[in-house]
């Protein structure tokens, strides 16, 4: 008898809360979401009369980002050399996050030399990943 309570119970608990999530589902308008991604140079020299065109190999860099959606961003960098990828990184931009946001332009692969990233601003839902916006750049020698 208590097993069947269980049971009942449990499928009701179930049922209510897939139809809560379809509520929220109907309810939530059709939109897209209003992100951005912007490049902070961490380590640019603090006078004004060095002009700083764009971060070179070895700097070290992290990223404004905004956004309305109520998943987790995350920061996905790729740097590329000739078309050959040199140098990737990832990092939560969310509190509690693990690690920091900072990202340092070289690796192993990545032993000199100018390369082409890209910045990708990132969520996780649904089983998959989604790219909200990106900015590109280049890194000087």
């Amino acid at each position: 008898m208590l097993v069947r309570i269980a049971l009942a119970v449990a499928s009701l608990t179930l049922a209510l809360s897939a139809l809560s999530g379809n509520v929220a589902l109907a309810a939530k308008p059709d939109r897209s979401s209003s992100s951005s991604i912007v490049l902070v140079l961490l380590n640019a020299p603090a006078t004004t009369t060095t002009a700083v065109s764009g971060p070179r190999y070895g700097d070290q860099v992290t990223f404004n980002v905004s956004t309305d959606e109520t998943a987790y961003p995350y920061v996905n960098v790729k740097c590329y050399q000739d078309g050959v990828l040199v140098g990737e990184g990832w990092a939560g931009f969310f509190y509690g996050a693990l690690g920091d946001q900072t990202f340092t332009l070289s690796s192993p692969r990545w032993s000199g030399g100018a390369a082409d990233c890209t910045a990708w601003l990132t969520m996780y839902s649904n089983g998959k990943w989604r790219q909200l916006t990106s900015t590109s750049f280049h890194v000087s020698p």
